[in-house]
Protein backbone atom coordinates (compact mmCIF):
# COMPACT_ATOMS: atom_id res chain seq x y z
CA UNK A 1 0.00 0.00 0.00
CA UNK A 2 1.22 3.53 -0.74
CA UNK A 3 0.34 6.81 0.97
CA UNK A 4 -2.31 8.02 -1.52
CA UNK A 5 -4.12 4.69 -1.22
CA UNK A 6 -3.86 4.82 2.57
CA UNK A 7 -5.31 8.32 2.64
CA UNK A 8 -8.17 7.32 0.36
CA UNK A 9 -9.05 4.20 2.34
CA UNK A 10 -8.67 5.87 5.74
CA UNK A 11 -10.76 8.95 5.00
CA UNK A 12 -13.93 8.20 7.01
CA UNK A 13 -12.11 7.07 10.14
CA UNK A 14 -9.44 9.76 9.88
CA UNK A 15 -11.98 12.56 9.59
CA UNK A 16 -13.94 11.13 12.53
CA UNK A 17 -10.76 10.94 14.61
CA UNK A 18 -9.87 14.52 13.65
CA UNK A 19 -13.33 15.69 14.76
CA UNK A 20 -12.76 14.05 18.15
CA UNK A 21 -9.31 15.59 18.41
CA UNK A 22 -10.65 19.02 17.58
CA UNK A 23 -13.33 18.63 20.26
CA UNK A 24 -10.69 17.67 22.85
CA UNK A 25 -8.72 20.81 22.00
CA UNK A 26 -11.64 22.94 23.27
CA UNK A 27 -11.09 25.79 20.85
CA UNK A 28 -13.68 28.54 21.44
CA UNK A 29 -14.84 29.12 17.86
CA UNK A 30 -14.77 25.46 16.84
CA UNK A 31 -16.66 24.54 20.01
CA UNK A 32 -19.28 27.16 19.15
CA UNK A 33 -19.55 25.90 15.54
CA UNK A 34 -22.01 23.22 14.51
CA UNK A 35 -20.54 19.72 14.44
CA UNK A 36 -21.48 19.44 10.76
CA UNK A 37 -19.51 22.61 10.02
CA UNK A 38 -16.41 21.26 11.74
CA UNK A 39 -16.77 17.91 9.96
CA UNK A 40 -17.05 19.68 6.61
CA UNK A 41 -14.00 21.84 7.34
CA UNK A 42 -11.83 18.91 8.39
CA UNK A 43 -13.06 16.72 5.53
CA UNK A 44 -12.17 19.46 3.04
CA UNK A 45 -8.71 19.85 4.58
CA UNK A 46 -8.21 16.09 4.56
CA UNK A 47 -9.31 15.75 0.93
CA UNK A 48 -7.07 18.60 -0.14
CA UNK A 49 -4.13 17.08 1.75
CA UNK A 50 -4.70 13.75 0.03
CA UNK A 51 -4.99 15.40 -3.40
CA UNK A 52 -1.80 17.43 -2.89
CA UNK A 53 0.08 14.34 -1.71
CA UNK A 54 -1.11 12.36 -4.72
CA UNK A 55 -0.25 15.12 -7.22
CA UNK A 56 2.80 16.33 -5.31
CA UNK A 57 1.79 19.94 -5.62
CA UNK A 58 1.45 22.56 -2.90
CA UNK A 59 -0.32 25.42 -4.68
CA UNK A 60 -3.89 24.19 -4.01
CA UNK A 61 -3.11 23.88 -0.28
CA UNK A 62 -1.48 27.30 -0.15
CA UNK A 63 -4.42 28.97 -1.90
CA UNK A 64 -6.90 27.12 0.31
CA UNK A 65 -5.06 28.09 3.52
CA UNK A 66 -4.95 31.74 2.46
CA UNK A 67 -8.72 31.67 1.89
CA UNK A 68 -9.30 29.93 5.21
CA UNK A 69 -7.19 32.57 6.96
CA UNK A 70 -9.26 35.38 5.48
CA UNK A 71 -12.54 33.66 6.30
CA UNK A 72 -11.65 32.63 9.84
CA UNK A 73 -10.04 36.00 10.61
CA UNK A 74 -13.22 37.75 9.49
CA UNK A 75 -15.21 35.40 11.75
CA UNK A 76 -13.01 36.19 14.76
CA UNK A 77 -11.02 32.95 14.98
CA UNK A 78 -7.54 33.25 16.45
CA UNK A 79 -4.67 31.95 14.36
CA UNK A 80 -3.91 29.41 17.09
CA UNK A 81 -7.37 27.85 16.71
CA UNK A 82 -7.04 27.31 12.98
CA UNK A 83 -3.42 26.19 13.27
CA UNK A 84 -4.51 23.63 15.86
CA UNK A 85 -7.07 22.20 13.44
CA UNK A 86 -4.28 21.62 10.91
CA UNK A 87 -2.15 20.00 13.62
CA UNK A 88 -4.96 17.72 14.78
CA UNK A 89 -5.41 16.44 11.25
CA UNK A 90 -1.67 15.95 10.79
CA UNK A 91 -1.47 13.89 13.98
CA UNK A 92 -4.36 11.70 12.85
CA UNK A 93 -2.69 11.05 9.51
CA UNK A 94 0.64 10.28 11.18
CA UNK A 95 -1.09 7.65 13.35
CA UNK A 96 -2.58 6.08 10.22
CA UNK A 97 0.86 6.00 8.59
CA UNK A 98 2.44 4.17 11.52
CA UNK A 99 -0.49 1.78 11.79
CA UNK A 100 -0.81 0.82 8.14
CA UNK A 101 2.46 1.45 6.31
CA UNK A 102 5.79 -0.29 6.72
CA UNK A 103 8.64 1.46 8.56
CA UNK A 104 10.71 1.90 5.38
CA UNK A 105 7.79 3.94 3.99
CA UNK A 106 7.64 6.30 6.99
CA UNK A 107 10.20 8.90 5.92
CA UNK A 108 8.59 9.62 2.57
CA UNK A 109 5.04 9.43 3.95
CA UNK A 110 5.76 11.71 6.90
CA UNK A 111 7.69 14.05 4.63
CA UNK A 112 4.88 14.35 2.11
CA UNK A 113 2.14 14.90 4.68
CA UNK A 114 4.22 17.34 6.71
CA UNK A 115 5.27 19.26 3.62
CA UNK A 116 1.70 19.67 2.39
CA UNK A 117 0.22 20.61 5.74
CA UNK A 118 3.29 22.67 6.64
CA UNK A 119 2.86 24.73 3.49
CA UNK A 120 -0.75 25.24 4.48
CA UNK A 121 0.17 26.30 8.01
CA UNK A 122 2.81 28.69 6.70
CA UNK A 123 0.39 30.28 4.22
CA UNK A 124 -2.22 30.50 6.95
CA UNK A 125 0.17 32.29 9.31
CA UNK A 126 1.46 34.69 6.67
CA UNK A 127 -2.07 35.66 5.67
CA UNK A 128 -3.16 36.10 9.30
CA UNK A 129 -0.18 38.35 10.03
CA UNK A 130 -0.96 40.41 6.94
CA UNK A 131 -4.59 40.79 8.01
CA UNK A 132 -3.68 41.70 11.57
CA UNK A 133 -1.09 44.25 10.45
CA UNK A 134 -3.64 45.96 8.19
CA UNK A 135 -6.21 46.22 10.96
CA UNK A 136 -4.09 46.94 14.02
CA UNK A 137 -0.96 48.77 14.86
CA UNK A 138 1.68 46.08 14.98
CA UNK A 139 4.90 47.18 16.61
CA UNK A 140 8.11 45.38 15.90
CA UNK A 141 10.23 44.13 18.78
CA UNK A 142 13.79 45.34 19.10
CA UNK A 143 15.69 42.08 19.53
CA UNK A 144 19.09 43.50 18.66
CA UNK A 145 20.29 43.14 22.27
CA UNK A 146 19.93 39.38 21.95
CA UNK A 147 22.58 39.31 19.24
CA UNK A 148 25.25 41.49 20.81
CA UNK A 149 26.74 38.78 22.99
CA UNK A 150 28.29 39.36 26.39
CA UNK A 151 31.29 41.41 27.41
Amino acid sequence: MDLPQLLEESRPEAVADAIQGLARATLPHYTASRASQNRERLARLYDLTAACVASRTLLPMIEYAQGVARERYKDGFDLEEVHTAFNVLEEVIWRRITARLQPPQYPEAFGLVSTVLGAGKQALAIEYVALVSRNREVRSLDLSALFKGTT
